[in-house]
């Protein structure tokens, strides 16, 4: 029987393209998306995750954790704080701690219960704004102990992790996955079209450019 896996899907540009990566490894019928609501002022990524499964033709599943919102604190769940880049050795305002990791502990218990080993997330170390719950020796650590809590051989798999936001571009490409970048939302504001100017919205645009390839979330 082929391996089955479950994408954490938020949305985004990166996510799309580890579902698309999940699709071309695992099968068009082994793959199921994971998204999370919880309390983000960029809510309309929910929508647009939904948008993304159903135009990826597969399984989609939103389960609500607002933890986040009621502990406040960061600027993707208190809309009274603005988005702000990171000063000095600081981390960004837009850094939920902890996210990632309940993130994947949940998508494990999900997985769990449907027989799956297999996590796909599209955090990077690499063009990233410095969260400590995206680098490859931290996921390392979760996963040994979601096997040894679950008594289940997961694997968290990473394609974007040691990727540039231009090598992601050049990925989603090759997967086929540029249609799908249409109904994708990466502006931490929650603006659609994209406000252009927080750091998720300069990022992405920069990733594009790089790659030589027109952004067709842009060309809405």
């Amino acid at each position: 029987m082929a391996s089955k896996a479950v994408v954490v899907l938020s949305g985004g540009q990166d996510s799309t393209t580890c579902l698309y990566w999940a699709l071309d490894r695992f099968g068009d019928d082994h793959v199921e998306a994971l998204t999370f609501d919880y309390g983000q002022r960029h809510r309309i990524e929910l929508e647009c995750a939904g948008k993304v499964a159903q135009h990826a033709g597969v399984a989609h599943t939103t389960l609500p954790i607002d933890t986040f919102s009621a502990l406040g604190g960061n600027s993707l769940t208190d809309t009274g704080i603005p988005v702000e880049e990171a000063s000095g050795n600081s981390l960004p305002n837009t850094f939920v701690p902890g996210r990632n990791l309940v993130f994947l502990t949940f998508a494990a218990a999900f997985a769990w219960q449907r027989g799956i080993a297999d996590l796909v997330t599209g955090v990077a170390q690499t063009d990233y704004s410095g969260y400590p719950d995206c680098r490859r020796d931290t996921l390392d650590e979760l996963e040994q102990t979601l096997r040894l809590g679950m008594e289940r051989a997961f694997t968290i798999h990473t394609p974007l992790m040691n990727l540039s936001k231009k090598e992601t571009v050049e990925m989603a490409r090759g997967l086929g996955a540029l249609d799908a970048m249409a109904l994708t939302h990466t502006c931490y504001n929650g603006q659609r079209p994209p406000c252009g100017e927080c750091p998720a919205c300069q990022l992405r645009a920069k990733g594009f450019l790089e790659a030589g390839v027109a952004d067709p979330l842009a060309l809405l």
